[in-house]
């Protein structure tokens, strides 16, 4: 599926992309093979995407959020839920749709505009393909802040894998999660607790550990669904 003469680099994700748009995915395939990043297959719609990842086991799908038919988000749960250790990169035309958050919610890691860049486009996808999750804060806090209020698909919560007792915690770790709610990276947690980034990186394992949370996308949403982020910004005393 690589286009001819390109190179494909070795460790690079196997990406499959989903959007009802043919020149979406032309597109998305040939800026991804000209920077050496494997595209093992398309689909159409929902329906397509969730038998193909079944079929190419990819480590990264690009998933449209609105398809006819079967949409990215009932996509995306279907093949999360087959292959936990899948990521999947919603892509949107608009930075505040609706179904982002619950995107997010399902274990998705992530979310790109249809206009990205192509340089973008390839960093994400390995970005993800290394189990990091693809918030940028500002896009994050605004995005959480107006869904986290009931403006999101009904019925999308945490996600049952998530483990929502938060006493699980020691208050290090609560008040780390609370930063992480607010869209704050490792290194300005760094900066308020005045920790290095290794210490940081080590709690925030340690949360993801002891919430079964899948990255940093879980933990935003986790901190908002559970009360300890509440909209505006403001954390519970």
């Amino acid at each position: 599926m690589t286009g001819a003469g390109a190179t494909l680099l070795p460790g690079a994700p196997r990406v499959l992309i989903a959007d009802d748009q043919a020149l979406i995915r032309t597109g998305f395939r040939l800026i991804l093979a000209s920077r050496g990043i494997e595209v093992v297959g398309e689909a159409s719609d929902g329906a397509e995407a969730v038998a193909e990842a079944r079929r190419l086991r990819p480590d990264v799908v690009l998933m449209d959020i609105r398809m006819p038919g079967t949409d990215g988000l009932e996509a995306a749960r279907r093949i999360l839920a087959e292959s936990p250790s899948c990521k999947v990169l919603m892509l949107t035309t608009f930075d505040l749709d609706r179904y982002v958050y619950a995107a997010l919610a399902l274990g998705a890691s992530g979310f790109l505009l249809k206009d990205v860049t192509p340089e973008y486009l390839a960093a994400s996808v390995r970005l993800v393909d290394t189990g990091d999750a693809l918030l940028a804060p500002s896009i994050t806090r605004r995005l959480v802040e107006r869904f986290a209020g009931g403006d999101r698909a009904p019925g999308v919560g945490a996600g049952p894998a998530v483990h929502r007792d938060l006493a699980v915690l020691t208050p290090r770790e609560r008040e780390v999660l609370t930063l992480l709610g607010r869209g704050l990276s490792n290194t300005e947690l760094a900066e308020v607790l005045t920790l290095s980034e290794a210490t940081v990186k080590t709690h925030v394992a340690r949360i993801f550990a002891k919430l079964a949370l899948r990255d940093r996308a879980q933990a935003v949403v986790l901190a908002y669904e559970t009360g300890l982020v509440t909209p505006g910004g403001s954390t519970e005393a």
